[in-house]
């Protein structure tokens, strides 16, 4: 549920949900880049509900000394229901003063499943976001393969790696952590998706 309460900015009426968010760790140094920076699983495809939760997740990644904002994100226009401008995030910490408004973008032509976050100084930080109707085990196995050092496929491939591993989508099962992900959800409905890193 969201208001629109200043011009072309939209405001969540809804507290931050806790993404389920499955980052890169740091590279070492002449460590070859990744295209992917990890994978996001977002509840729904309604971003006024899913990207204030992202944008403090991501905000907090970084070093705590750090308070440069993200200042952009770049999206698929297709994975989304709706494509607002501008996005007031209340971090509820700070009260008024730790608030910050976050410019949307969207495009036709932006590969499916990428998410680009851009901070105040130039920093970027590149998402698969995994659809909210995919079933546990799958999403999970997208996550980590997205968050591998090894990864080599970008979100376009992901995601059709994503589709061509399940079959029909499960009913819902309680949520648990995503850094628990185990061999047998990989070699349950996700597991195929590990072939992209051993065939590497």
């Amino acid at each position: 549920m969201w208001t629109t309460a200043e011009r072309a900015t939209t405001i969540s009426l809804s507290p931050p949900s806790t993404p389920r968010l499955h980052l890169r760790p740091p590279l070492p140094p002449g460590a070859p880049g990744t295209p992917l920076d990890g994978g996001w699983w977002p509840r729904s495809a309604d971003p006024v509900a899913e990207l204030p939760g992202l944008v403090l997740a991501l905000q907090a990644h970084g070093p705590a000394d750090d308070h440069r904002p993200i200042a952009h994100i770049m999206l698929c226009g297709a994975d989304w229901d709706s494509r607002p401008r501008r996005l007031r995030i209340d971090a509820d910490r700070d009260g008024p003063a730790d608030t910050r408004v976050v410019r949307l973008s969207w495009f036709d032509s932006l590969p499916t499943g990428l998410l680009t976050a851009i901070w105040a100084d130039g920093r970027r930080m590149d998402l698969l976001t995994v659809p909210a109707a995919t079933a546990r085990a799958a999403a999970r196995a997208a996550l980590e393969l997205a968050a591998h050092p090894a990864n080599h496929l970008r979100a376009p491939e992901l995601r059709a790696a994503l589709t061509a591993s399940t079959g029909p989508q499960c009913p819902a099962a309680p949520e648990e952590p995503l850094q628990s992900t185990s061999e047998g959800t990989w070699e349950s409905e996700g597991g195929r998706l590990r072939e992209h890193l051993e065939a590497r």
